[in-house]
């Protein structure tokens, strides 16, 4: 039957039926055509050695020049045109070229924009400040005498000294400090988390933290590890209070597990409440550098290159950053973290009175002020005359309302907390407040009295 594809003198040619082969050395040949065929020269071309012996001749060849014929036949039967060796004048040039003129040449990088450059020298800055915080718990084993320690959740944490103290968030400790007690060291594990230093060498090292003290409502733990002092590089901290919006910022964490990742944006807005898992905390600022869930306890770094806050939140439907992520200020971070050092716990000046949630206040026709709910009479409070919330024959009276301290306005009771962070236990501060149970006949008056410690 026809077929096609045999290769003459490197040129494919159709044949009505097939002959069958001659193996010659280093080419193949054809019996002459059978009666009838007609076949020019040019579609034959004979090989000038061509060994005419037929069969016979095929026992004087090689294995190795049996098997190229096979081969060639092979190749030319069912692949397609032989290929045909280039000249030796190109094997011969190619012998001459040199490595440099075959190798292509590589584009060098442009240099840094100025921009580009200032984040890269503020990461390199900052990024060995930078620890992986996994907390533990310990849970036990089959025997009463075994136990082991769980992986429960992770974030990340800031090196504040070369004390080996570290800075996270209280919620990225999670279920370890659920039935913490301030000043009560053993209210807690005796090792509440594993913390990952990166090197300068860049290599990382893993220490044991031990719990140092907290404070909930500022979402605010510090920890210590027993890590060599040049190993630790603490974090530069800035003004958190000179901070404006629209200026650059960069987050750095462990979003995802992801060690020592770089985010930026710009300060979006001041004094936020951050609706943290642990509490409201006033004066917070937000950001739309991306925050992610490992983030927590990370800096925000100004475009200077120093902390001005605490990473701690964000708002989202998802669970993931939707550009809105809040960060502690460092204001109000340097301030707890110095009395969780100096006494394991937070000492917090206080009025010690109660004072009514938002909703409660609007209930009774609060319009702004912090309202006293209820007040202890042997507290400084109580003693300088401050009114609670009360009932009476007619009905609920509200008590005082504070309007102000030290004439710094406070409009509702996250206001009155944050002015009270900013003072010291002893402080003598005067409070504008509003007696009655109608704003506009209001009795205003200017109350002195000096702060104690939170009860």
């Amino acid at each position: 039957r026809p077929f096609s594809g045999v290769a003459h003198s490197g040129v494919i040619r159709g044949i009505d039926a097939p002959r069958a082969p001659k193996l010659v050395r280093g080419r193949v040949s054809y019996a002459q055509p059978r009666a009838g065929e007609r076949h020019s020269q040019s579609e034959h071309t004979q090989p000038a050695a061509v060994n005419r012996q037929g069969a016979a001749g095929i026992g004087a060849l090689s294995r190795r020049e049996l098997a190229a014929g096979a081969a060639v036949l092979g190749a030319a039967m069912f692949v397609g045109p032989a290929t045909v060796a280039p000249p030796a004048s190109a094997a011969v040039a190619a012998e001459q070229l040199t490595l440099r003129e075959v190798t292509p040449q590589v584009t060098p990088a442009s240099p840094l924009s100025s921009r580009e450059a200032a984040i890269v020298d503020i990461f390199e800055r900052n990024t060995y400040s930078v620890v992986n915080v996994i907390d533990i718990r310990t849970v036990p084993g089959v025997r009463m005498s075994m136990s082991a320690e769980q992986p429960e959740g992770n974030g990340s944490g800031l090196v504040w000294d070369t004390e080996g103290h570290i800075v996270t968030n209280f919620h990225v400790l999670g279920d370890v400090l659920k039935g913490y007690k301030p000043g009560d060291s053993g209210s807690v594990p005796q090792r509440v988390a594993k913390i990952t230093v990166l090197g300068r060498d860049g290599y990382q090292q893993v220490f044991d933290a031990v719990l140092i003290g907290a404070d909930r409502s500022k979402d605010i733990a510090v920890l210590q590890i027993a890590a060599p002092p040049e190993l630790l590089r603490p974090a530069e901290r800035g003004d958190s209070n000179s901070l404006k919006v629209g200026q650059q910022c960069i987050a750095i964490g462990n979003p995802f597990g992801f060690d020592h990742t770089l985010t930026t944006g710009v300060v979006s807005g001041l004094g936020r409440q951050i609706p943290s898992q642990t509490a409201v905390i006033g004066g917070g600022i937000q950001t739309d550098a991306a925050i992610n869930p490992g983030n927590s306890g990370g800096p925000l770094i100004n475009s200077g290159g120093k902390v001005v806050g605490v990473n701690t939140a964000i708002f989202t439907n998802t669970g993931v950053s939707a550009g809105v992520g809040f960060a502690i200020p460092m204001a109000t971070v340097e301030r707890a973290v110095g009395q969780i050092i100096q006494y394991g716990k937070i000492i917090r000046p206080a009025l010690n009175v109660q004072i009514a949630t938002d909703q409660v206040a609007r209930a009774l026709k609060v319009s702004t002020g912090a309202l006293i709910q209820a007040v202890d009479g042997r507290t400084a409070a109580g003693k300088a005359g401050l009114l609670p919330t009360r009932r009476t024959l007619t009905g609920i009276a509200r008590g005082d309302v504070v309007t102000a301290i030290d004439g710094r306005r406070v409009q509702r009771a996250a206001d009155l907390a944050a002015a009270l962070d900013e003072c010291s236990i002893g402080q003598r501060v005067t409070l504008s407040v509003l007696r009655g149970d109608d704003d506009a006949r209001a009795e205003k008056l200017e109350i002195s009295l000096n702060l104690e410690e939170a009860i």
